[in-house]
């Protein structure tokens, strides 16, 4: 009895010591992920962002290429705002933002995607676990789950991210960016995920980008449909008031200055041209590339612009914080200036 008592015990323990052998450590698992990262040639991907920083929920529909060593292409198209469907494009001659239906390119002296976390961004993901020395690690029966601190340097409103990986490709799944009270407020749904996907050779071009999102209308005749400015008020304004409205006219359209005082002052334009303007150069920006939920904007030291709608905002202030700027930004979809 006693032998086949001893028997059993070292059979349970040989089948313990199996189970615990075949279970990935964290360690494991990341340096597969990033042996699965290097061997990439580049990828493609598509995802749903569900965002709710802003005054309204907003979802985005993301289309991203990335080709080896330096390309990247993120398309991003608001179910609110067509017209305003952006790509975020890098390529060898530099960080573009264009919205194509508008005719609009901005250049950012940046180097956009390595300076801030990009939950819709492999390298990113895999980067931010990598520099995470207490990030936490689960594996469920299908998923392995990190927890991490992210790197928004312009934004600290978002400490926290989680990250599920498909165990059998270590492809993302979803990401969850979370709040200091562990609040989703940005999640990312995978639907689709290729990896060593082949590229046409001006894929990264920005003469193909900003041709490939126009209408064949606004190629043609320069147009846009709505041409009234309706005048928009935030609804976070960091402890100031509106203090003055001035509306100026245009020779080909309409502008609009709010002036705010209070804790700390703040300027707001807003502008709205009657005709898509002829395609000019990049107009270049120092700064960084700030998702606000509704738009992509171009956040500087002082200055935070963005357009919405085919209106052009600029806000400006010498007083408010970057978290600060980006949320007044956030809010302007509040009530109309009357």
């Amino acid at each position: 009895m006693k032998r086949m008592l001893g028997i059993l015990i070292v059979m349970a323990g040989f089948v313990f010591l199996l189970a615990a052998c075949g279970e990935k450590t964290q360690e494991d698992v990341l340096a597969d992920l990033e042996e699965t990262m290097k061997e990439m040639e580049g990828y493609k991907a598509n995802a749903e962002m569900s965002m709710n920083t802003g005054q309204e929920d907003q979802k985005f529909a993301i289309d991203i290429w990335h080709k080896k060593d330096d390309l990247f292409r993120v398309a991003l198209t608001n179910d609110m705002d067509e017209k305003g469907s952006q790509v975020i494009l890098k390529n060898k001659d530099g960080v573009f933002v264009l919205t194509p239906a508008l005719k609009k390119n901005f250049k950012f002296q940046s180097d956009w995607p390595e300076n801030s976390s990009q939950p819709y961004l492999y390298q990113s993901l895999v980067n931010d676990i990598k520099k995470d020395k207490e990030a936490e690690f689960e594996s469920t029966d299908t998923h392995y789950v990190f927890k991490t601190k992210t790197n928004y340097q312009s934004n600290n409103n978002l400490p926290f991210q989680e990250i599920h990986f498909d165990k059998k490709s270590l492809t993302p799944v979803e990401v969850k960016v979370l709040d200091k009270d562990k609040n989703a407020l940005v999640v990312v749904k995978f639907s689709s995920f290729e990896k060593d996907a082949s590229f046409k050779e001006d894929d990264f071009s920005m003469e193909k980008n900003m041709a490939s999102n126009a209408t064949e209308d606004e190629a043609v005749s320069g147009e846009v449909e709505d041409n009234a400015l309706t005048v928009s008020l935030p609804t976070f304004m960091a402890g100031a008031e509106l203090e003055q409205k001035k509306e100026i006219d245009l020779e080909d359209g309409k502008r609009a200055i709010l002036t705010f005082s209070g804790d700390k002052n703040f300027t707001l334009v807003q502008e709205k041209r009657n005709v898509v303007p002829t395609m000019t150069s990049p107009q270049e920006v120092k700064g960084d590339i700030i998702n606000l939920g509704h738009t992509v904007a171009g956040l500087s030291e002082k200055t935070l612009e963005w357009s919405y709608n085919g209106v052009d905002y600029i806000l400006a202030s010498d007083e408010l914080t970057k978290e600060e700027l980006i949320q007044v930004a956030q809010s302007v979809q509040g009530q109309e200036v009357k």
